[in-house]
């Protein structure tokens, strides 16, 4: 067998937290898909390059179920991202299903929703930079913004009750353990049922909010309690997890390039186009989220045959000089910025709405109230989080 690539127990195996690994780079010259093995032995694709990624996302055939779990091949032990427990007739049955929950929330994810909660989210933006500032300097962005916010967020969207947070965000975090295949699944087994018995007591107690629109969903029989709270569960940590990370790498791209600090700082108006190269340049997060084909691919030079794991590497993808000018630069008035952040055709994430209002909150208030913020230690002192599920920093502290 051809020697292969071990995907890093850490998406920082690099030597510059702000680089790609020099991994992905030298996988990436030689072809747009290549060979690795997983952190748990199996063996997959990685996907490294903008235009197959691209093409990909847009094929029907390639899915998030394995047509036999028993043998499918695994990325991470994580009982959260792992797709092999699905189980279809065929892609076919997996894409009909796939549109009917996106049908589903079309509504929890609208504009007038998200519109909605844009007041709320300012709100707790603003209370989070107020107690930073009471705080004074040095802070760490980690904890005073990047972790508490999207889950305070995604609660309230969700209609999850403020006593009950703590818990359901625990059971998220141990679910995406990559290496803890019993623990992982004990907590999802237990954010499953919650989140289930939530739903069933929003549809005795209705309100504005994703729990109440999967419990009509269940009145009318479209849903059953079980596929509500995996749903629910699925959607909490999507609108955590990643934002946690994508807040910490936006402000820590902002903090290194401070002519891009400046010039957001004097127009707002870069704020949109800032949180979309943001987006592009988020540097680990989402590397070990398995697909798998449901029939023979031919791409790239290669043939994924059926039932063969499938990586989508966006942070090559992102980065593919084939796709975008200087792509290692921080550019905050980036045009056109297509980048795969979210996902792309069916696999495009259904929070993105959300996620946009959040970040450009976010960031608009940072730097309108924090206007001379910096880093408080030299970048080599940062510490990554070395869970490859989700990335991210242990700790950005920050001055002003």
């Amino acid at each position: 067998m051809t020697e292969q690539p071990d995907l890093p127990t850490s998406p920082f195996d690099r030597p510059d937290i702000l680089d790609i690994p020099p991994a992905v780079r030298r996988m990436r010259e030689r072809g747009p898909v290549s060979r690795f093995r997983t952190m748990v032995g199996d063996e997959a694709w990685m996907v490294t390059r903008f235009a197959e990624a691209r093409r990909l996302f847009l094929d029907p055939r390639l899915t998030r179920s394995h047509p036999d779990p028993e043998n499918a091949p695994r990325v991470t032990h994580s009982a959260l991202l792992d797709g092999s427990d699905w189980e279809y007739e065929d892609y076919q049955a997996e894409y009909d299903n796939e549109a009917a929950m996106r049908a589903l929330l079309a509504k929890s994810f609208s504009a007038r929703r998200m519109a909605a909660l844009r007041p709320r989210i300012e709100a707790l933006v603003d209370d989070l930079l107020t107690a930073m500032a009471e705080h004074g300097p040095p802070v760490d962005l980690v904890d005073a913004l990047a972790r508490p916010l999207p889950t305070l967020v995604i609660c309230e969207l969700l209609g999850v009750p403020h006593d009950e947070r703590e818990r359901f965000q625990k059971w998220s975090e141990q679910g995406a353990d990559p290496m803890d295949a019993r623990g992982s699944r004990a907590a999802m087994g237990s954010l499953f049922a919650s989140m289930g018995e939530l739903v069933e007591r929003k549809r005795a107690d209705p309100a504005e909010d994703v729990l109440s629109d999967l419990a009509a969903a269940c009145e009318a029989g479209v849903l059953d309690a079980f596929s509500a709270g995996a749903m629910a569960s699925g959607l909490l940590f999507a609108g955590n997890a990643t934002t946690v990370v994508v807040i910490q790498w936006g402000a820590l791209h902002l903090l290194t390039n401070p002519d891009q600090w400046d010039a957001l700082r004097r127009d707002p108006s870069l704020l949109a186009s800032a949180v979309e190269e943001i987006l592009r340049r988020r540097m680990s997060g989402g590397e070990a989220l398995a697909h798998y084909a449901g029939a023979d691919i031919e791409i790239g030079g290669v043939t994924i045959k059926a039932g063969d794991a499938v990586v989508m590497n966006l942070i090559g993808a992102n980065h593919d000089p084939r796709a975008f000018e200087r792509p290692d630069r921080f550019d905050i008035s980036r045009s056109p910025n297509p980048h795969l952040a979210f996902g792309h055709g069916r696999h495009l994430c259904v929070g993105r709405n959300l996620a946009r209002v959040e970040l450009r909150v976010v960031f608009g208030r940072l730097v309108e109230r924090f206007p001379t913020l910096r880093l408080a230690v030299p970048v080599d002192r940062l510490r990554p989080n070395n869970n490859p599920v989700v990335g991210g920093l242990r700790e950005l502290p920050a001055t002003w």
